[in-house]
């Protein structure tokens, strides 16, 4: 499993009955998982003392319950900043478990530019969110092309990259369908040296478009090959989704890229530890590509 190990400002503090406890800075929320379907006791007093809880309802959806939680606040992972603010669906802004993708393509990045420092490394984020990969990316000397659909998440994702300090650092900003984007790349003829993508299960674009991951997932892996330089540094593709096992990354990544490029594939769970116990809790799956 890839571990997210390196926090600070963030944990996970137990899980029990379809809900985790977590520590986000100063502040503690009590969110569902489905992945938590065990039922232990609670003995940390922050279960029942949270700043925030989300509940979900049996219709679907659910709504939050505040208790001294601000508007927003920042979190920091090293020397990159993230801004918080609870919203739709109990997300926050920032899934945390990312964190050990960043450390490992940033490893990557800085390695390359140690070796050559004039080189120009460019990155392109797909379905980037509020920018995590894109400022760890931007951190680590890399020029990134930051796309997603929404608006406000690409406005988002600009806060988190000044509270990092990379305001000024060479990323492109891009409301745009992923996919659609990736096709004018196509045409247009432009490359990328690395490629990291998010896709959500379902989703819609600016225009209405539909997204649905077990449809269109593998074309647009294909269409990224595309877009590759000769000599790649890395593909990332997460996936949040079920039926997306590691097993499933690591086919569709070494039949594209792979064939195509050499080089090799890794995949696996991806978790965040858990402070109370020894359980890791399992946050989806990412696939790896390496040229060599």
């Amino acid at each position: 499993m890839i571990l997210a190990d390196k926090w600070k400002d963030y944990e996970v503090i137990d899980t029990c009955a379809g809900e985790k406890l977590e520590r986000w800075g100063d502040y503690y929320l009590v969110r569902p998982d489905p992945q938590v379907i065990w039922d232990t006791p609670k003995t940390d007093p922050h279960w029942s003392r949270p700043n925030g809880h989300y509940h979900r309802s049996n219709k679907g959806g659910g709504e939050w319950e505040f208790f001294k939680l601000p508007d927003e606040w920042t979190i920091g992972y090293g020397n990159l900043k993230f801004c918080l603010k609870p919203f739709a669906f109990k997300h926050t802004g920032l899934f945390p478990e990312q964190a050990a993708n960043w450390d490992w393509f940033s490893s990557i990045i800085k390695s390359v530019l140690v070796a050559d420092p004039d080189k120009e490394i460019n990155v392109l984020n797909l379905f980037a969110y509020t920018g995590g990969a894109t400022i760890a990316a931007a951190a680590a000397g890399a020029k990134v092309t930051h796309v997603d659909a929404a608006k406000g998440m690409v406005g988002w994702a600009k806060e988190n990259a000044k509270h990092s300090g990379l305001e000024n650092a060479p990323i492109r900003w891009l409301v745009d369908d992923c996919v659609k984007f990736v096709e004018r790349e196509i045409r247009r003829g432009n490359k990328y040296d690395a490629i990291i993508m998010d896709p959500p299960s379902y989703g819609r674009g600016p225009k209405g478009e539909i997204w649905k991951i077990e449809e269109c997932v593998f074309s647009l892996i294909e269409k990224t090959a595309d877009i590759l330089a000769d000599k790649p540094l890395f593909v990332l593709v997460n996936s949040y989704t079920t039926g997306l096992q590691p097993a499933v990354l690591s086919y569709m990544m070494n039949t594209v890229y792979v064939s195509r490029f050499g080089g090799k594939v890794s995949a696996d769970e991806v978790g965040l530890p858990v402070t109370s116990n020894s359980l890791v809790l399992p946050c989806g799956a990412s696939g790896r590509y390496t040229a060599s």
